[in-house]
């Protein structure tokens, strides 16, 4: 495996690939990351891994500074999971200048749900994301990157980026990895504490439940889908979470099901949450 920090570097050792594979991360790597390298590896002649902790996708009050920074660590899982290029680049080597230019997504599917509590998250997604794929894919007739479903709104944002810009790369993702408890894995897992770890099983816990009611209440009698997310946010709230939101989506748009659809349509429910000082995300289909 070999691990490149420029631009120039990592062109030049994708000299000889036709179709690489990507996995863009942030770093401090665990099983579900590894997880979507395995899957790469199957899906093109060279595997390439990015980490990069990406300024513009966090807000002033986030955790850009504080956000674990462990490239040795993450090097080593990397090389023994198979991933033939590393991508490690500085802020300054990414962004030489003041990124005045930046791609704005759709409002009516970036601006919902994570958007709406995050102001500017995906612009700062989309124009990294972008960028990352013209250092890997630039030349290339076709590329594939892979990407988690646990962001399952990053995941549909690059999708439609990349098909509405007609890039030549195949988006392709991986489900959820989760620990045995049922917990998400994050890479803000590591800031919770003992006692928030066996706690934080809940909101796929709580998502659960509410996809469960929302099946059953496809009938105009029974309670609202508002009311029903309303009670599941209460619900965690009374164990001491502060949820910004938990909803049952339409799979293919994010958008609220109709009653028939909350009977037997695709559905996905989401959820994000602060327990502590942490904020988790989770999703499920229902």
């Amino acid at each position: 495996m070999k691990i490149v920090h420029t631009l120039a570097d990592l062109r030049l050792a994708l000299t000889d690939s036709a179709h690489p594979a990507f996995v863009p991360t942030m770093g401090n790597l665990h099983a579900g990351h590894l997880d979507l390298v395995t899957r790469a590896k199957a899906l093109g002649d060279c595997t390439v891994a990015s980490i990069f902790v990406n300024r513009l996708q966090f807000a002033p009050h986030e955790d850009f500074d504080s956000y674990p920074r462990t490239l040795e660590a993450d090097a080593e899982q990397l090389r023994a999971h198979g991933c033939d290029l590393v991508f490690a680049p500085s802020e300054r080597e990414l962004y030489p200048q003041p990124q005045t230019f930046k791609l704005l997504p759709d409002p009516a599917l970036a601006d919902i749900l994570e958007g709406h509590f995050r102001p500017g998250f995906f612009t700062g997604v989309c124009t990294v994301v972008m960028k990352l794929f013209q250092a890997v894919f630039a030349g290339k007739a076709q590329g594939t990157a892979v990407f988690g479903q646990k962001d399952r709104q990053q995941l549909m944002v690059v999708r439609h980026m990349t098909e509405q810009f007609a890039l030549p790369i195949r988006i392709v993702s991986g489900p959820t990895q989760r620990a045995a408890d049922g917990l998400a894995l994050s890479s803000r897992n590591v800031y919770l504490s003992a006692s928030e770890r066996a706690e934080a099983v809940q909101l796929s816990l709580a998502l659960k439940a509410l996809g469960q009611a929302v099946r059953a209440s496809g009938s105009p009698a029974l309670p609202d889908l508002l009311a029903l997310e309303q009670q599941a946010m209460h619900a965690l709230s009374a164990r001491g979470w502060k949820p910004d939101y938990l909803t049952v989506r339409r799979q293919s748009d994010l958008l609220p099901p109709t009653p028939t659809e909350r009977a037997t349509g695709a559905l996905v429910a989401l959820g994000a949450a602060r327990l502590g000082s942490t904020r988790l995300i989770d999703n499920l289909d229902i």
